[in-house]
């Protein structure tokens, strides 16, 4: 475990540093996720890092709160997908990685542009129900925003989730209660998550997303569920910021960036532990 968390530590390293390169970026909700990806990729998933895009014979991630970009591409830099190099592109002229995760450039790891909030819950669970239609047993995991559940399509497929039994799908909501424009409970208060996922007959689990252990265990904890008829939903506690502690729990840093002093500040809280790139 103590490998998986410096690799969190290198990862929330790149993350600062990628958003300040361009003075551009979304670090809050890409710190707030570090444990969840670095447990996803390094731990839990059955990937392959040579990148076949049907996915064939594999599990599949899809990242829905495409803007938490810098986290996902750290993490699949670091896991073999492409060169760690490459992070040092990042929202760059003619870069593979544009500030939402795109296709058209082919960058591995990829399977879906996304974004535009609302839509990644229904990609999961059409990709889910491929799996069951070819008779491959791997499984479908996804990532959402809290704040992102506002968005009406996703209560529209997460009702159509159940209703077509798709228990492949294990689909985590990050739980941090922060969003744009403030806390959730101020935009849109979503009240009892767990009341919500249960009424509309999703296997609810819970987890503390900024503990390694907890994120090990609940994902390998949702993995029992699988094929037992109900699509799986993780309510996952985080903090936004996570690791820098002038960022922690504010969400003005949903969206900025760091400046040279603040970077300096952030630096000094996450040792090198992989090397720079």
């Amino acid at each position: 475990m103590s490998n998986l968390k410096d690799i969190a530590t290198q990862i929330r390293r790149d993350i600062v540093r990628m958003v300040h390169a361009v003075q551009s970026g979304h670090p809050g909700g890409s710190l707030g996720c570090t444990e969840f990806f670095t447990a996803l990729y390094f731990d839990v998933m059955k990937r392959n890092p040579g990148f076949n895009m049907d996915g064939t014979g594999e599990d599949l991630f899809f990242l829905s709160n495409g803007h938490i970009s810098p986290v996902f591409y750290s993490s699949l830099a670091r896991s073999g997908y492409f060169p760690v190099q490459e992070l040092s592109t990042f929202r760059k002229i003619d870069s593979r990685l544009q500030g939402h995760p795109t296709t058209h450039e082919h960058l591995p790891g990829i399977r879906v542009a996304s974004g535009s909030l609302g839509q990644g819950m229904s990609v999961a669970i059409g990709a889910a129900l491929a799996k069951k239609l070819n008779k491959d047993s791997n499984i479908v995991y996804s990532l959402h925003g809290d704040g992102e559940l506002d968005e009406g399509q996703n209560w529209e497929a997460i009702m159509f989730a159940a209703h077509k039994k798709v228990d492949n799908l294990i689909s985590t909501i990050d739980w941090n209660g922060q969003q744009i424009d403030g806390t959730t409970k101020e935009v849109m208060g979503l009240d009892s998550l767990r009341a919500k996922f249960e009424a509309f007959n999703w296997q609810v689990l819970e987890m503390e997303g900024n503990d390694m252990d907890s994120v090990v265990a609940g994902l390998n904890n949702a993995k029992t569920f699988v094929g037992k008829g109900k699509p799986i939903v993780i309510l996952m506690k985080t903090v936004m910021g996570k690791g820098v502690d002038f960022m922690e729990g504010h969400h003005e840093w949903h969206g900025i960036a760091p400046n040279d002093e603040q970077l300096q500040k952030a630096l000094a809280q996450l040792p090198e532990t992989l090397g720079d790139y």
